[in-house]
């Protein structure tokens, strides 16, 4: 990467960041709700893009760890007045527990056998979630979920709260980009690419393909934690396949094993229909055969078609600056 190249990459970052606090101050409630859910259902991606697009495990069972975080901290905070800080610890120690267990199939199956076992815990998951009554009101839910003092700051509105799932977004995203660049990121990597040769360069893979799975769970836990008071309300329904199968959707169409990925594809499930609203009873039609062509184009995402141009233009510059070095050589004395 050229140095002018980078610069206007750091200058691009600064403008969404600057762009993401500043301009939604002038929103009304409910654009800030679908921002924060925009933020909350990142962060649940980003975890699915780790299992899926940087370990290469399917995983139908996202839902079902946003759902688990989700019921700690509603249980937590309104039937044992605990802090959502105390909630989130025990989300993503349990997550990661579950994952970590679901991932023992995953060193035996692998593809579509390894989506129907996820399927299968994701089903057992939401039964839990509707018939425990004593545990969960069942199908009618908790409500009077209360939104955390931050540092002495209440986020009972809804900007504090949005910038409250801002902060959250921006500490895993750091959590994120360090994990994969060190040698666990670099193994996940592998695992993926051919886990044969990992496997003969010394390379774990079942340690590691159980920590691929248990991650990407704890922040299912971690979103499912702030999703609780981002709504003040939740029941067994928003947790059933259909979650699992949009955060699918999300890694997917904004480029599976990108890091960005989970960021653009949560803005598109998330943002495109509320934009599309205007086509009144068609935006959901217009929504689903825009999602079709775009995976019918590049079934690597979005970010997958800007790294194909890029790549091409590097192929490209390459190839001119070797006919510039031959004709050099073919004209000298």
């Amino acid at each position: 990467m050229t140095a002018t190249g980078k610069y206007l990459r750091i200058a691009l970052g600064i403008a969404v960041i600057a762009a993401l606090i500043i301009v939604p101050m002038n929103f009304n409630r409910y654009g800030l709700y679908i921002l924060s859910q925009w933020a909350v259902m990142t962060i649940a991606a980003m975890g699915l893009n780790l299992t899926l697009g940087y370990a290469g495990q399917v995983s139908l069972a996202q839902g079902a760890f946003v759902g688990i975080g989700a019921y700690a901290a509603a249980i937590m905070t309104t039937q044992g007045g605990m802090p959502l800080i105390a909630a989130l610890g025990v989300a993503i120690v349990l997550c990661f527990a579950i994952g970590w267990i679901l991932g023992y199939p995953a060193l035996r199956v692998q593809h579509h056998y390894l989506a129907f076992v996820t399927l299968a815990f994701s089903t057992l998951a939401f039964l839990v979630f509707r018939n425990e009554d004593w545990l969960t009101k069942g199908i009618y839910g908790i409500s009077n979920i209360p939104r955390p003092n931050v540092m002495g700051f209440a986020t009972n509105r809804p900007l504090p709260f949005y910038y409250f799932c801002l902060g959250s977004l921006a500490l895993v995203s750091l959590a994120m980009w360090w994990l994969i660049r060190s040698p666990w990121g670099r193994a996940f990597v592998a695992l993926r690419e051919n886990p044969v040769r990992a496997l003969s360069l010394g390379i774990d893979t079942r340690r590691y393909t159980l920590m691929a799975f248990a991650i990407g769970s704890a922040l299912g836990g971690v979103a499912g934690t702030l999703y609780a008071p981002l709504t003040q309300y939740i029941d067994p329904v928003p947790f059933n396949l259909s979650l699992s199968l949009d955060l699918l959707m999300m890694v997917i169409v904004g480029g599976s094993g990108f890091f960005f990925g989970p960021f653009l594809g949560a803005m598109i499930a998330v943002l495109l229909p509320e934009w599309l609203r205007f086509t009144q009873g068609y935006y959901l039609m217009l929504y689903a055969v825009a999602v079709m062509l775009l995976l019918i184009y590049s079934p690597t995402g979005i970010l997958g078609i800007l790294d194909r141009y890029l790549a091409e233009r590097r192929t490209k510059a390459a190839s001119a600056l070797r006919a510039v070095a031959k004709s050099r050589l073919e004209t000298a004395p």
